[in-house]
C-alpha cells in the first residue's frame, strides 16, 4: 500500500509496449454485521443478504489499486492518445462500486478494470480526423491513468478561452456540476424575477450547491441560504460566493437557525442531501414551491430506492402543501448542454460567478480525494492533478 492505504501493484504483459500507472476497482465495499458468538466483522453478501454488494458500506482507500496498465502501443482507426491532466471525482462515483448502480444510465466499474470518470487530457497522437496532437479534450468516461488511448467518439475538444484557461473548470464550473446547477434551477427551480423568492441550498460548499446558490441568485433569487457541515464553509458561502447566510447542520438549532435565515419560508430547495436536512428544509417550504432532486449523498453508502422514500410526515407535507419534488437528471438536456456552457463561460469571464476547487496533485492520491470528498472535505469542486 501506499502511505495513504491504496494498494499499489505491477502487472504486466509482453503483448504491449506502453505501459502507463492506472488506478482499477480491486474490491468493492464490503457489508459487514457483528457476530453474536464470537464479537468479530462477518462479511455479508448478495446470496446472504439479497442486496447489492458493496451497497451499505463506506467506501476506503483500500478498494482502489494502483498498479501498471498496458495500453496500445500504436492507434487504431478512431482513437487517439492522450496525456491525462485533470481527475474528477464526484458523488455518483460512489454508486459505480457496487456490482449494480441501481440506474440504468450508470454502468458499475469492474473488479480488476481501470476506473473511470470526467477528465481532461492532451492529445499526444491521433488517428482521428477530428483531433490533433495537442488538442486540448474532456470525456465522462476518460480512465483513472497517467495517459489513455481512447475513442475519438468519446471525446469532446474544449475551447480553453471558456475558462480563461483553467481546463480544470471544464470538470466543474463549466462542466456537468455547472451544467447541473443551471438546468436544474432553470428547468425545475420554477425562478420568477421579482417575486421576491427564497433559496436553500443543500451540500452547499459543494462543486455543484457552491454554483447552485449562485445561480439561483443571477436567476432572480432574492434570498440565498446555504446549508454546510463547517464553520469555515458558512464563511466562504457569506463572504466569497455571495450567499446572504448559512446554516452548520451539524451545530445544534439547526431548524431554528434555517428558520432565522429564511423568515419568509422556502419557495426553492436544491436538494443535493437528503436524509434529515431535507426533511427539515421542506418542513419550512411554502405552499406551491419547488425541490429540486438533485442529489442525495447522505444516502448513497445505503442500499434504498434513488430517490430515496420520505418519512411519512415529509411526504404528508408535500401534498397537503403542492410542492413539487422533481428527480433531475442533467443527462436529459442535451440540447440544452451547449448554450448552457456558454452562459456559464460568460458569468464566469464577468466576474459573476465564483469558483471554488479543492486541488490535490498525483493520480496516487485520487482514491483518498474521492473519500475525502464523499466525507465533505472539500470546498467547491474536488479535483486531481495528474500532470502539468
Amino acid at each position: 500500500m501506499n502511505s495513504h492505504g491504496m494498494r499499489r501493484g505491477i502487472v504486466t504483459t509482453t503483448d504491449e509496449k506502453m505501459i502507463v500507472q492506472g488506478v482499477v476497482l480491486h474490491s468493492r465495499p464490503e457489508n459487514t454485521v457483528k457476530c453474536r458468538k464470537c464479537g468479530g466483522n462477518i462479511l455479508m453478501d448478495k446470496l446472504t443478504t439479497g442486496i447489492y454488494i458493496g451497497a451499505d458500506a463506506e467506501p476506503v482507500a483500500e478498494n482502489f489499486l494502483l498498479k501498471a496498465i498496458n495500453i496500445a502501443d500504436e492507434l487504431v482507426t478512431g482513437q487517439v492518445r492522450a496525456r491525462t491532466l485533470y481527475l474528477s471525482v464526484d458523488p455518483y462515483m460512489r454508486c459505480r462500486m457496487n456490482d449494480d448502480t441501481g440506474a440504468e444510465y450508470m454502468q458499475p466499474w469492474q473488479l480488476g478494470e481501470p476506473v473511470d470518470g470526467g477528465g481532461v487530457g492532451v492529445v499526444q497522437e491521433s488517428n482521428h480526423c477530428d483531433y490533433v496532437t495537442g488538442d486540448f479534450v474532456t470525456s465522462m468516461t476518460w480512465p483513472w491513468q497517467t495517459t489513455v488511448v481512447i475513442e475519438g467518439e468519446l471525446i469532446q475538444k474544449l475551447d480553453a478561452h471558456l475558462v480563461d484557461g483553467h481546463l480544470s473548470y471544464f470538470l466543474g464550473a463549466v462542466g456537468m456540476p455547472g451544467l447541473t446547477a443551471l438546468l436544474g434551477i432553470t428547468e425545475k427551480g420554477h425562478v420568477t424575477p421579482g417575486a421576491n423568492q427564497t433559496i436553500v441550498v443543500s451540500g452547499a460548499a459543494g462543486a455543484c450547491g457552491s454554483l447552485a446558490g449562485q445561480i439561483g441568485r443571477l436567476e432572480g433569487c432574492s434570498r440565498v441560504v446555504g446549508i454546510c457541515g463547517t464553520d469555515e464553509k458558512c464563511s466562504i458561502l457569506v463572504k466569497e460566493l455571495g450567499f446572504d447566510s448559512a446554516v452548520n447542520y451539524k451545530k445544534e438549532k439547526v431548524e431554528e437557525d434555517l428558520r432565522g435565515c429564511c423568515p419568509d419560508g422556502v419557495d426553492v430547495y436544491f436538494d443535493n442531501v437528503g436524509g434529515q436536512i431535507s426533511d427539515t428544509v421542506i418542513s419550512q417550504m411554502n405552499p406551491n414551491s419547488h425541490v429540486i432532486l438533485c442529489g442525495q449523498i447522505s444516502q448513497y453508502n445505503k442500499m434504498i430506492p434513488y430517490p430515496p422514500p420520505l418519512p411519512a410526515p415529509t411526504e404528508a407535507i408535500l401534498k397537503e402543501r403542492n410542492i413539487t419534488r422533481d428527480r433531475f437528471l442533467v443527462l436529459n438536456y442535451p440540447d440544452k448542454h451547449r448554450p448552457g456552457i456558454f452562459q456559464l463561460s460568460q458569468w464566469l469571464k464577468e466576474g459573476k460567478l465564483k469558483v471554488r476547487e479543492t486541488m490535490v496533485k498525483g493520480l496516487e492520491n485520487t482514491a483518498d480525494a474521492f473519500i475525502s470528498m464523499m466525507k465533505g472535505g472539500n470546498i467547491g469542486k474536488q479535483i486531481v492533478q495528474v500532470s502539468g
